[in-house]
């Protein structure tokens, strides 16, 4: 089609062609279809999922108005032009205003709240979309004003019925093989969007190419790189960081190296993984195997060395060792117990007999004075000494687990105080 200029209009993208027309229509979300009352809410999923179409179809159900921003786009401007718009029409017509807002978590403090006082008055419904999680990205007032809806990536099912639908609308003359169709379903990771834009990549590709048959290897190579969802600073991301630790901690070698390998595979920074690897064995392993420490460590470093894709096998190694590894938090909960003991108490003095006695003064005064070098005692330990400030209650921060290397640690240190209380019934 051509306008008044002979200009060709751009054709719409096949994601658009697609948008349901009518809430029957809708794949996926079936938990959220209930007609109701109209009301301000937030939708939070992943991309493709129906966001933007359920708002434009609430409006429809409702005979609201649709007024739609983009929070990549707008500015205060552009919400107080929409405000007076809504206002123009419901004075004109009497009629209602949706007013959608996409990626409503891009807007700052301020410009979300401009919404505030005609959400309050009831001039619009709010329906803001994101990708993000609206308790960390949507301030507490409009929150507080929105019922907050979380959206599904859709099933492996639901996708099939969104191939079929473009399939028969717009590839007619192609025909995929099963295991073409199960690699773009998996690739799309439950966005209809990106499936969609699949199959416009190999409908363009094989009209190219004058190709009707599309195999697995076809589809495969007709693909830009990057097929898989990871958002590097979205909630994605931190789910799947969040999933491998846990199967660190959780001892699941198998689940470790799944989701090491899922995140590279997504694009996800190495050395964030390796960061992560770091602190898992230091917080769950930690006294039980002190090589796990050193080893994440290592990988670490073997990556900055050799880079990707060799460096990437230190990290799966780790990530195996930790994995394998016995686990211990003993060290965290004494960390954390001793900082909030510290935060809680006073500033105790230094014992004299443990202070540095570098001058003739300091040593005149006592400082050092007292103190046992504990390689001239038997077992070279001090029985019976005390390290702690005077007059702090007797703590014990540290409790060793009873697994790998800390349970030996344990050993020795109820030894230790064994020797202590001898040393005291003796004195």
């Amino acid at each position: 089609m051509t306008d008044l200029f002979g200009m060709r209009e751009p054709s719409a993208p096949l994601a658009e062609k697609l948008r349901p027309q009518a809430l029957k229509d809708v794949v996926g979300q079936s938990h959220l279809l209930e007609a109701g009352k109209p009301h301000s809410m937030i939708l939070w999923g992943p991309p493709g999922t129906g966001k933007t179409t359920l708002a434009r179809l609430m409006a429809a159900v409702f005979d609201a108005e649709f007024i739609a921003l983009s929070a990549v786009l707008s500015g205060v401007k552009d919400i107080r032009e929409a405000v007076e718009r809504a206002q123009a029409i419901l004075q004109q017509s009497g009629r209602h205003t949706i007013l959608f807002v996409d990626e409503v978590h891009r807007f700052n403090k301020s410009q979300q709240d401009a919404f505030l006082p005609y959400v309050e008055q009831g001039l619009v419904t709010f329906v803001g979309a994101t990708t993000e999680n609206p308790s960390f990205e949507v301030n507490g007032a409009l929150l507080s004003r929105a019922q907050v809806y979380v959206l599904n990536p859709l099933s492996d099912d639901e996708l099939g019925i969104v191939f079929e639908r473009a399939r028969n609308l717009a590839l007619p003359d192609l025909d995929f093989t099963g295991d073409a169709k199960r690699l773009l379903i998996g690739y799309a990771d439950g966005d209809a969007r990106r499936l969609l834009n699949f199959l416009e990549q190999i409908k363009t590709a094989a009209a190219t190419e004058g190709i009707a048959a599309i195999d697995r290897e076809y589809a495969q190579a007709a693909l830009s790189p990057g097929g898989r969802r990871f958002d590097k600073g979205g909630d994605n991301f931190y789910d799947q960081i969040s999933a491998l630790h846990k199967s660190v901690r959780g001892s699941n070698p198998d689940a470790a190296l799944y989701w090491t390998c899922r995140m590279l595979d997504a694009g996800a920074d190495p050395r964030y993984i390796a960061r992560r690897l770091i602190r898992a064995a230091a917080e769950d392993i930690g006294l039980a195997d002190p090589r796990a420490l050193q080893i994440a460590l290592n990988a670490s470093e073997t990556y900055e060395r050799l880079g990707s894709p060799e460096g990437e096998l230190a990290l799966a190694q780790a990530a195996l060792y930790l994995a394998c590894a016995p686990k211990s938090n003993a060290a965290y909960l004494a960390y954390n117990e001793a900082r909030a003991f510290i935060a809680g108490d006073k500033s105790r003095p230094v014992p004299e007999h443990l202070r540095n006695a570098p001058t003739r003064l300091m040593k005149e005064l006592g400082f050092g004075h007292g103190y046992r070098y504990v390689h001239d005692e038997p077992e070279a330990y001090a029985a019976g000494e005390d390290y702690l400030p005077e007059g702090m209650p007797q703590v014990r921060f540290y409790r060793p687990a009873p697994y790998g290397l800390e349970k030996k640690i344990a050993e020795r240190l109820d030894h230790l105080r064994e020797l202590d209380e001898q040393a005291k019934k003796q004195s």
